[in-house]
């Protein structure tokens, strides 16, 4: 029998040496898909090497470098202090109003920025969207890990603060790590709604500093909950930020806790994780197309 031009005997596969069953069956996509948790641990060196990226660029060629990150909330502190907390008299609830103002100010800074950060992570790289292949997740994931290391940085004037104002600890102290860590989940969640968004809609990428600047003003960070009416505590309620906010301070000062309101603010934070991450991985799909 002849053979076509290019072909010989030795080209030719049998048919026995095919495998009964396909090797890769094509599905439609499903309404939800799985957010395959474990590729995202199979490529942790690739989040590892964007968050080390991330930290160089941030302070690559400054005079100060990771002093930036204290030089925010400190300077913010201060403005605070002398307008709202000596002018305004806006009460602390026995706490020194510097204090008060700075244990907000630093959780708040981490959140605008890994928020900030993490919104535009995709759009900020196309060229990795369009050309490497790994979980997309790990990109938001990458820009709040990087936001990280200003948390960590800015705990330090906190703890000199207590220290200075003579702040008496108790066990509730214990409970802060794990109060933070809410925060963080809650920036995540926040943030890959954000990136997954600003991909189809760039209207985000002008919204969203205008919606973080609003979201800190209905969060009391240099007043407390206690100043807002009674009637009006349930619409506080609904801020996620609002209720961890007054979380860590009880944690910190040996404050009184208010249990419904961090009730409250971690159900609405695990909602938005977990609704975040499956939009997110419901869009991805069409990252590479967009961006």
């Amino acid at each position: 029998m002849a053979l076509p031009n290019g072909l010989s005997d030795s080209s030719l596969v049998p048919v026995s040496s095919l495998p009964e069953q396909p090797l890769v069956t094509i599905c439609p996509s499903r309404k939800w898909v799985a957010l395959n948790l474990r590729d995202l641990w199979a490529y942790r060196d690739v989040l590892y090497l964007l968050m080390w990226r991330d930290i160089k660029v941030r302070y690559k060629q400054t005079f100060f470098g990771v002093l930036w990150a204290l030089i925010q909330p400190l300077s913010a502190m201060f403005v605070f202090s002398f307008f709202f907390g000596k002018l305004a008299a806006i009460p602390s609830e026995g706490i020194p109003y510097p204090l008060f103002t700075y244990s907000g100010l630093l959780l708040w800074t981490f959140f605008s920025t890994a928020v900030t950060s993490s919104g535009n992570s995709l759009i900020g790289n196309p060229n990795l969207i369009t050309k490497v292949y790994f979980p997309r997740m790990i990109v938001p994931c990458a820009a709040l890990g990087a936001a990280l290391v200003d948390l960590a940085v800015t705990f330090i004037p906190l703890i000199a603060l207590m220290v200075y104002y003579h702040i008496t600890v108790a066990w509730n102290l214990l409970l802060t790590p794990l109060l933070v860590f809410v925060i963080i989940l809650l920036a995540l969640g926040v943030g890959m709604w954000m990136a997954a968004l600003n991909v189809r809609y760039r209207d985000v990428r002008y919204a969203l500093p205008f919606l973080i600047q609003m979201w800190m003003f209905i969060t009391p960070i240099i007043y407390p909950a206690s100043l807002i009416p009674a009637e009006w505590q349930w619409l506080l309620a609904l801020n996620p930020l609002a209720g961890l906010m007054e979380g860590c301070r009880a944690a910190l000062f040996d404050r009184e806790w208010d249990w419904t309101a961090l009730a409250i603010s971690s159900g609405i934070t695990f909602v938005l994780l977990v609704s975040g991450a499956y939009a997110f991985r419901r869009m991805e799909k069409s990252f590479a197309d967009l961006v």
